[in-house]
C-alpha cells in the first residue's frame, strides 16, 4: 500500500465500477442519497474551520451543496450535474399559517405538497397526495409533466462539458424512479391497500410514472450521454426487514417497468447505472441484476441479512457496492472516532478487494452526527483506501 494517488478521480471511479483495481477506493459525498443534511454540514464546516455559504441541494431531505473546500478536504470524487424543472414549473417554496403554526409548502410537478414546520426545519414531509381518491379513469385525465420539456435541460450540457474539460472528477446525474412517486401521489396506506385490491391501478399509474422517465431521460441523456460516468434512478423497495412489499407483486408489476427504464436509458449511454433501495434488500437484488443494474446504493449494514462479507462474496463480480461504510444507525451517531475508525476500516478491508466499490457512508449524513465521527470516517477512508 503505497499512499500515494496516480489517477485522476474520473479514472479512479471508472475503474472501481469496471471492477478493477484503482490507486485508491473512490470517496463520495454530496449526491441526492450520499449528501450532508444543513444542520450537520453547518456544525462541519465550524468543527473544520471552512466557511460557506448554505446552498440547498434538495429541499425536501434539507441537503446542503457541499463547498469545493469541504470535497477536496475529504477528497471527494465524483461531481454532480442535475436538470432541473421546466420553465412552466415554478416551484418556490411558499410559507402559509395552519393552526397557529408557519409552515414552509412545496408543490412538486406532479402535484404532490411537501411540508416542514418553521420551527424544526428537519425535512418536508407529504401534507398531499393529490390522487388519493382517484380512479383509473382520473389516471387518464390527470395533467402529469413532460418529462422531455426541453427548457429542464437548457445549460445541462455546458456545466458538464465545464466539469469534464476543467476538472478531474467522474460526474454522475441526479435522481430518478418510477416506482416511489406513485406512493408519493396515492399516499402509502392507500397504495398497498391498491396493491392488494386493485393492482390494475397501481399498473396504470406506473405506467404513467414510466413515461415520464421514459421521456426524460430521451432529452437529458440527448444533452450529457457522452460526457457522463454514472445516471441514477431509485425505488426504495427494503425496509429494516425485509422487502417492503410482497417479492411476487414487485416482479410481477414493478420489475417490468424498472427493467424497461433502465434497459432504455442503456440505450442512451455508456454510463453505469446506479440504483437506490434503503433496507433489507438481499432476496432482491438478482433481479436488480437482472434488471441491467451496475451499481447498488446506499447497501444498508444495518438491516437484517445485509452482511458485507456476504454480498462482496455473492454479488461482487457483477454488481459494484457504493455505500456500506458504517452502521449509521447505531454506530456513526454513538461511537466514538477510535470505534468509527475501526468500523470502517473493517468494512474497507471486505469491500475494496478487486474494486466494484465507492466509499460513502449510508445514505445521508444526518442531523446530530458529530462532526468529529464525520471527520474519522472520512480521513479513515482515504487513508486505508489505498490498495
Amino acid at each position: 500500500m503505497s499512499n500515494k494517488e496516480t489517477m485522476t478521480s474520473r479514472q479512479r471511479v471508472v475503474k472501481a465500477l469496471n471492477h478493477q483495481i484503482p490507486d485508491r477506493v473512490p470517496i463520495d459525498l454530496g449526491g441526492f442519497q450520499t449528501g450532508i443534511h444543513k444542520k450537520a454540514y453547518i456544525e462541519l464546516l465550524d468543527y473544520l474551520g471552512i466557511s460557506d455559504e448554505m446552498k440547498i441541494l434538495d429541499p425536501v431531505q434539507q441537503l446542503a451543496k457541499p463547498c469545493e473546500e469541504l470535497l477536496n478536504r475529504f477528497h471527494v470524487d465524483v461531481r454532480y450535474i442535475c436538470a432541473h424543472g421546466p420553465d412552466s414549473f415554478k416551484g418556490a417554496i411558499e410559507k402559509n399559517m395552519r393552526n397557529g403554526r408557519l409552515w414552509h409548502d412545496l408543490k412538486d410537478e406532479f402535484g404532490v405538497v411537501w411540508s416542514m414546520p418553521d420551527d424544526q426545519h428537519l425535512y418536508m414531509d407529504i401534507s398531499h397526495h393529490p390522487l388519493a381518491e382517484a380512479t383509473i379513469k382520473d389516471i387518464a385525465d390527470y395533467p402529469f409533466p413532460t418529462g422531455d420539456d426541453p427548457t429542464r435541460f437548457t445549460g445541462v450540457r455546458e456545466q458538464a462539458l465545464e466539469l469534464r474539460r476543467d476538472t478531474p472528477y467522474a460526474i454522475s446525474t441526479g435522481i430518478g424512479g418510477v416506482y416511489e412517486i406513485c406512493w408519493y401521489m396515492r399516499g402509502l396506506e392507500r397504495w398497498f391497500l391498491d396493491m392488494m385490491e386493485n393492482p390494475a391501478f397501481c399498473e396504470a399509474l406506473l405506467d404513467q410514472t414510466l413515461k415520464f422517465w421514459l421521456d426524460y431521460y430521451d432529452g437529458f441523456m440527448r444533452e450529457i450521454s457522452d460526457l457522463i460516468d454514472v445516471v441514477m434512478i431509485g425505488d426504495d423497495i427494503g425496509g429494516q426487514s425485509g422487502p417492503l412489499f410482497s417479492p411476487e407483486f414487485y416482479r410481477r408489476i414493478v420489475k417490468p417497468r424498472q427493467k424497461t427504464l433502465i434497459r432504455h436509458i442503456k440505450s442512451l449511454t455508456d454510463a453505469k447505472i446506479w440504483y437506490h433501495t434503503c433496507g433489507s434488500v438481499m432476496q432482491l437484488i438478482p433481479d436488480l441484476l437482472d434488471n441491467g443494474i451496475d451499481i447498488l446504493n446506499p447497501v444498508q449494514i444495518s438491516a437484517d441479512n445485509i452482511d458485507p462479507r456476504a454480498l462482496k462474496e455473492r454479488f461482487g463480480r457483477d454488481l459494484s457496492f457504493w455505500g456500506g461504510a458504517i452502521d449509521t444507525q447505531h454506530v456513526l451517531p454513538f461511537a466514538g472516532p477510535a470505534e468509527i475508525k475501526e468500523h470502517v476500516q473493517n468494512n474497507l478491508e471486505i469491500f475494496k478487494p478487486g474494486g466494484g466499490y465507492i466509499f460513502n457512508n449510508v445514505h445521508n449524513i444526518q442531523p446530530g452526527m458529530p462532526p468529529a465521527n464525520i471527520v474519522a470516517m472520512y480521513d479513515t477512508a482515504y487513508h486505508y483506501g489505498f490498495y
